[in-house]
């Protein structure tokens, strides 16, 4: 039985993922088309962040207490019901935007907790299965650049033979399958565990019932914001570094390239960039885990960030085509030990009993940093054009990458232990960098 219960989570992943690449490049497309406006996109995108938000820190609070397993499962049905409903509203009513800030409420039901449920889920799968956490890691990685390498191109091929809203019909699919794939792990596997026994769902009910979802989502904050920034240096540089990647990045793949590609009435190409991307992320993945020995942990976390750097500059520029294409591979070349050590330092890092609190409270944020920084793009695309909010985006992320680098918390990343339990922080927290940093006082020289 070695190794199956891991195979089956990969899957179950795998299939998800690739759903949700497909809809990545998608919806985005046809949210243009159906509103005409890149601002729309910007503010159905601030309009959804703060229900997101709630539902992701509701859904921290529940990983803790019910089988992450069953979570999992529940939230991919709910995903792909929500994907079917676009074509089907299309045909009957026809889409607007009220219908998409519908929609992607319901969505957000079903992929916010479905995401935190997987990362909780993992290191159970990997002690069940007696397997490497850092190793599987790479393994993990490696098969979600592979999968977002298909993702993007199948979203192509689609909505150049279908169009982009019967598209969405293998999205929906996809997440079926991937919660009938969850639905062959063992429940134990997700069964929520303090001191190394599972925790009754009688008692988890109990809880509930007395203090209420909403006591309990506002403890998962708490809990989470305390692990997540007040624990451990490196998880906090790991995650505030986290924020800056799916600013900028999801800036770049849901406004500015859609909004590029549409003007020069290519819209598919996108998923060819996107794909190119995820190749080179791939190929990195696979060479860090082949060759990490041969480097520090910080060699390869500096060279990560300077490569990225110049990947994200060429994109920044809006080149014709090939050099797109050049730009998307550099930078996807350059992100995978960076992925893979962020991915690595938040699972390796975060106690088990509070792992559903912080990676809810994670996303929760997250889901609120990036549609703002979507709508900050959006009115600089509106107001300065699509080449000048480029650029904006470029000098954020050189200031990222600045931050990144000076980060205390991130200097010694070969010899850094996670701390026990009830320990203090075992670095000062990265806010005193960016202090630092802003004033002048930092010693510059590095997922």
């Amino acid at each position: 039985m070695h190794g199956r219960i891991s195979i089956r989570f990969l899957i179950s992943n795998a299939l998800s993922l690739l759903g949700n690449s497909i809809a990545g490049v998608a919806l985005p497309l046809i949210l243009l088309a159906t509103t005409g406006d890149a601002l729309a996109a910007g503010t159905l995108a601030l309009i959804c962040a703060v229900p997101q938000m709630i539902i992701g820190i509701v859904g921290g609070a529940a990983l803790d207490r019910f089988n992450r397993r069953t979570i999992s499962i529940i939230s991919d049905l709910v995903s792909a019901g929500s994907v079917a409903l676009i074509p089907i509203v299309d045909m009957v009513w026809g889409l607007n935007f009220w219908w998409f800030v519908a929609l992607g409420l319901l969505g957000a039901v079903g992929d916010i907790p479905g995401m935190t449920a997987r990362d909780a889920l993992l290191p159970a799968v990997t002690e069940r299965d007696d397997v490497d956490l850092q190793r599987f890691m790479g393994l993990s990685q490696s098969l979600d650049s592979l999968t977002t390498i298909i993702g993007p191109a199948l979203a192509a091929f689609f909505i150049g033979a279908v169009g982009g809203v019967p598209s969405l019909w293998f999205t929906a699919a996809l997440s079926f399958l991937a919660a009938l794939a969850t639905l062959t792990i063992p429940r134990s596997v997700g069964a929520v565990r303090g001191t190394g026994t599972a925790a009754p769902a009688d008692v988890a009910a109990s809880d509930l019932g007395q203090r209420g979802f909403v006591a309990s989502a506002f403890d998962a904050l708490r809990t989470g914001t305390r692990v997540l920034f007040r624990t451990d240096g490196i998880l906090t540089a790991s995650t505030l570094l986290t924020f800056g990647i799916v600013m900028v990045m999801g800036s770049f793949q849901g406004l500015v390239l859609p909004v590029y590609f549409t003007a020069n009435g290519h819209p598919e190409l996108l998923g060819y960039v996107l794909s190119v991307m995820s190749f080179g992320l791939l190929m990195s993945s696979l060479g860090y885990a082949a060759l990490a020995p041969r480097l520090s942990r910080r060699s390869w976390y500096v060279l990560s960030l300077f490569g990225m750097l110049i990947g994200v500059a060429i994109l920044g520029a809006l080149p014709s085509y090939p050099f797109l294409m050049l730009g998307a591979l550099i930078l996807g070349v350059s992100a995978g030990p960076a992925s893979a050590l962020l991915g690595f330092f938040m699972l390796d890092r975060i106690p088990e009993e509070s792992r559903g609190s912080a990676l809810g409270t994670q996303n929760s944020l997250l889901l609120v940093a990036a549609p703002v920084a979507v709508f900050a793009t959006s009115v600089a695309v509106d107001t300065l054009g699509t080449s000048t909010a480029a650029v904006v985006l470029v000098g954020c992320w050189i200031a990222i990458t600045a931050l990144a680098l000076v980060a205390r918390g991130m200097r010694n990343l070969d010899d850094a232990k996670a701390p026990a339990a009830g320990k203090p922080p075992a670095y000062p927290a990265l806010v005193d960098d960016v202090r630092s940093a802003l004033c002048g006082a930092a010693d510059f020289p590095e997922g």
